[in-house]
Parts: C-alpha cells; structure tokens; sequence
C-alpha cells in the first residue's frame, strides 16, 4: 500500500509530465499550422520553449531557484494566453468587417467567435501553467527551510485552542 507521500510524489511527477508534454505538442501543433507568418505569432513558440524548459528542470532537478523560475515563467504563459485570446478574436472581427462591413451586429459576433482563428487554442498555455504551478504545491523544496511542520495529505494538524 503507498502511503500519502508516496502518492503525493506520483501525482507531482504526473503534473510535471502532462504539462511538458503539452509544450511539446503544442509546439508542434503551432508548426503544423504555420503559425508563424507575422511576428506576433512566434511568441507562443517562445513561451512553450521556455516552459518546455523549466518545467523539465524543475521536474528532474528541482531547487527552490528553478521552482521560483517556473512559477515565473508560468505566469508569462498566462498572460501570453490572454493575450492570444485577444489577438484571435481580434483578427476574426477584422476578418467579419472586411467581408461584411454592413453586417448586423450578431452577425458580426456570432463570426468572431466561430471564425478561424480558435478563441480557446491559446487557453492550453494558461492550462500548462495551471499544471505546472500545481505541481510545485507543496514541494518539498519549497517547503523544507520554512522551519514548519509541513502538512501531509489525510492527517489533520491538530487546532491551537483559542484562551
């Protein structure tokens, strides 16, 4: 039988691995797509390397600098996430006003959300950093100088009775 930390570990592991495996897959997903035409769109190839990167560092060398870094690399891939929202749905409303400029107004919605360029595909680099930061929850190098008891997953810590 595993014991919780045992479990802990494993599931650590598997976070670090489903989030470098889908900077990986993303990358190649960008390139079978050509998605490099103007130079915008080479910021997600940067930002899934550099993820790609410090989450197999942090997955195999693990240090409190390393596991600093991802959380601050991750963040960067949130923010690029949200920024490639915008950039997909601005480029599907410019799209719609070339084509219909005297479009109604759901019209023109209802074709920048549904128009080429997918709302939802730059949400993967917000979900790798939602995998990624998860995986540093916790983390025994994170929290092995603090000098307090670290929690384990299924104890109770006892409560300070209040006087």
């Amino acid at each position: 039988m595993m014991n919780d930390t045992t479990i802990v570990q494993r599931l650590r592991q598997f976070l670090f691995g489903l989030a470098g495996f889908m900077c990986a897959g993303t990358i190649v997903e960008l390139l079978l797509a050509k998605h490099f035409d103007e130079p915008m769109q080479i910021v997600p190839f940067v930002l899934c390397a550099a993820g790609l990167v410090v989450v197999l560092l942090a997955w195999k060398r693990p240090s409190r600098a390393i596991l600093q870094a991802l959380r601050a690399i991750m963040a960067l891939l949130t923010i690029g996430s949200l920024i490639g929202v915008y950039e997909h749905i601005a480029g599907n409303l410019e799209v719609v006003r070339e084509v219909q400029p005297n479009a109604a107004t759901s019209t023109v919605l209802l074709k920048t959300l549904t128009g080429a360029a997918p709302l939802l595909a730059p949400g993967i680099l917000a979900l790798v950093a939602l995998l990624a930061i998860a995986a540093t929850y916790y983390h025994p190098v994170l929290t092995s100088n603090t000098g307090t008891a670290q929690p384990r997953f299924g104890t109770r810590q006892p409560r300070k009775e209040i006087q």
